[in-house]
């Protein structure tokens, strides 16, 4: 069990350093938008266009991006909204049976499934046609727009740092449950490490 906290920890550290990252990404989105913006207005007082679809497309990329890497760090936050007003009444170690139960049964899953539904388009995306040769990448269908390629992987490195947290949640819940760690320590914070037992 120490080798796999240790695992848990270096995920959770992974996931830590991408959230932290995600702060950089929204001011460079920000930042982007506000001189799209002000460029269009420049370029209408003289005439001329100073801005383009791929300038629009990058606002749209940097915010799927966001989202796609945003959905880890909101699992390893616990931030997702429960629906469930029984869950807070349970102990912590029914939690984190419903928890493990949850993640073993159905996350992983949906993570696995996803990868394998995706894997196949965002190929193709990437120019591997039918007979398995590879040609042109997709491409924004917009003048002067950006690949789609790079974009759609997203989808697949979102849903396997999904499965890489959820492998640590399950890992932090069994703990709970074998009282290795302390139920608050699966609620992590900037900081705040894991015990190796």
């Amino acid at each position: 069990m120490r080798a796999l906290l240790r695992v848990s920890r270096f995920i959770d550290s992974v996931i830590e350093w991408i959230g932290s990252q995600m702060t950089w990404m929204v001011t460079l989105l920000i930042l982007i938008g506000f001189l799209n913006v002000v460029f269009r207005y420049i370029g209408r007082f003289f005439n001329t266009q100073l801005t383009s679809n791929a300038i629009i497309e990058l606002q749209w990329y940097l915010f799927s991006v966001l989202f796609f890497l945003g959905f880890a760090y909101i699992m390893k936050h616990n931030l997702n909204v429960r629906v469930d007003f029984l869950y807070t009444k349970f102990s912590p170690k029914q939690r984190a049976w419903i928890d493990l139960l949850g993640h073993v049964l159905f996350f992983v899953a949906f993570c696995i499934l996803g990868i394998y539904m995706t894997f196949g388009p965002v190929m193709r995306s990437w120019g591997l046609l039918r007979d398995g040769s590879w040609g042109e990448w997709e491409m924004s269908p917009d003048p002067n727009g950006l690949p789609r390629a790079p974009i759609k992987s997203m989808i697949i490195v979102s849903f396997v740092l999904l499965l890489f947290q959820a492998f640590s949640e399950i890992v932090k819940n069994i703990a709970v449950i074998t009282d290795r760690i302390a139920p608050d320590m699966i609620e992590q914070h900037p900081g705040h490490e894991i015990p190796a037992e």
